[in-house]
């Protein structure tokens, strides 16, 4: 406990979650700007863009629940000081990420506009050539992604934060000017904020990989790891990407069928509803950026077989992230009025999205930090299915259901939909929080 005390003191755990909290921020904030610039192209695109964001996020969640399987591995060996087999998980992690996304750009670009109509087949003709034309170019950029979050696996697990920070700022800056560019000067609409976003995610992608090479890392790839099948290693990795890839790509699904309902409420209600999903990223940024300072810290004091530091610091984390959390969903909703004024929307939508962001708001802050990085906590120790039977369960039963029942039936639209998410954080982070305090978690082995 006093040595792994000393090795997550405040310094080093200020220096892991500072850099993400950062990263996160410039993610968030370069969703906003293409939700922002490409509102200047219409309401239609900005609908188009929405939608298939919902759509994308699936695939992309599952690459990022891959690499947190990959991130459990590699921190508890790295726990357990074995940097060699730190670094081969890391490099199996890369090959079979590599392999795995671009099956799903290739079945992406064969079926996509078959799959685009089938799930929002009822929107307008402007709407859906949108949706298209942003689905198209951002299945090229599913690869680079998916080799990115590889990487970022890696220094994360290392608790180089810092070095995907610097990276995000490059490439959001990159992404940026290609949206002014693409949008104002080029007139090229959904095209012009897709096309920057393939670039900067191809320039993170190659710059973290070749970073991941370097021989200085504490854990690193090696070109005989990564072109040689190691069954042992991928089976630890899929033990924990497997349940985790199952639970987001549900939950994205859930989102995508919600993303079908929304469609059926109106242009106007689709639009405020994209953008608060940009405000709401934004505001989520503080849990969300804690998760993987969870899965680093649990997972190297379970690898490193001390249970009772890893308990320490679910507390010591939890209330980090429940302080930081609630100041920033606080100046962000304090913000949002002055956001509006950047967006080239008619006024009932902008009211319509300061309701949608108040309801987000107070239950991020509140029940998030439990349902959302405590989780990550769960799963770094190794209980990987419990969560992701009652993220399951919850999604369905809460989410998907009471969004129909308020926002159909009883004629709520998507303030129906935000009172349904919200009510499926809260339970969620009641069992949650029950199942850290069982102490249930500390019976798994990962390694």
């Amino acid at each position: 406990m006093n040595q792994q005390t000393t090795l997550f003191s405040n310094e080093k755990l200020m220096a892991m979650i500072i850099p993400l909290f950062l990263e996160q921020l410039l993610i968030m904030l370069v969703g906003m700007a293409d939700t922002l610039v490409v509102s200047y192209a219409g309401e239609a695109a900005v609908s188009g863009v929405s939608l298939v964001n919902q759509f994308n996020t699936i695939f992309i969640y599952l690459f990022t629940a891959l690499a947190s399987g990959g991130a459990v591995v590699i921190s508890q060996y790295i726990g357990r000081k074995k940097n060699d087999d730190a670094g081969e998980s890391a490099s199996q992690l890369l090959s079979f990420s590599a392999i795995f996304s671009i099956l799903i750009a290739v079945m992406v670009l064969i079926g996509n506009e078959g799959m685009l109509r089938l799930m929002f087949g009822k929107v307008e003709d402007s709407v859906m050539h949108s949706c298209i034309t942003y689905l198209r170019i951002s299945a090229y950029s599913y690869p680079a992604l998916a080799v990115y979050n590889a990487g970022a696996a890696l220094f994360r697990s290392i608790g180089k934060t810092s070095v995907t920070m610097y990276l995000s700022v490059i490439s959001n800056i990159i992404n940026v000017i290609g949206n002014f560019i693409g949008v104002l000067v080029l007139r090229a609409g959904v095209a012009g904020v897709a096309y920057p976003s393939l670039i900067a995610r191809t320039f993170s992608a190659v710059m973290i990989t070749v970073l991941c090479f370097q021989r200085k890392n504490e854990v690193f790839y090696r070109c005989k790891w990564i072109f040689r099948w190691n069954v042992d290693f991928m089976k630890q990795i899929l033990k924990i990407a497997i349940p985790n890839g199952m639970e987001n790509g549900i939950f994205q699904l859930v989102k995508v069928a919600l993303s079908g309902i929304v469609a059926l409420f109106g242009t106007y209600q689709i639009a405020a509803n994209g953008v608060a999903q940009s405000i709401w990223s934004l505001a989520a940024l503080a849990g969300v950026a804690m998760g993987p300072v969870f899965i680093t810290v649990i997972g190297q004091c379970m690898g490193n077989g001390d249970a009772d530091a890893a308990e320490h610091y679910f507390k010591r984390l939890t209330r980090i992230t429940l302080l930081i959390s609630s100041a920033w969903n606080l100046l962000i909703f304090l913000l949002t009025p002055f956001f509006m004024k950047f967006y080239a929307l008619q006024p009932e939508t902008k009211r319509l999205v300061i309701w949608l962001v108040l309801i987000h708001n107070v239950f991020n802050a509140a029940a998030y930090p439990f349902s959302g990085a405590l989780s990550n906590g769960l799963r770094a120790a190794g209980d990987v299915k419990f969560t992701m039977y009652v993220s399951v369960i919850s999604t369905i039963a809460v989410r998907l259901l009471l969004s129909w029942l308020l926002g159909i039936v009883l004629k709520m639209g998507v303030i129906g939909i935000a009172i349904a998410m919200v009510c499926d954080w809260s339970i969620r982070a009641v069992i949650f929080f029950w199942r850290q305090k069982s102490g249930k978690w500390k019976t798994f082995q990962v390694i």
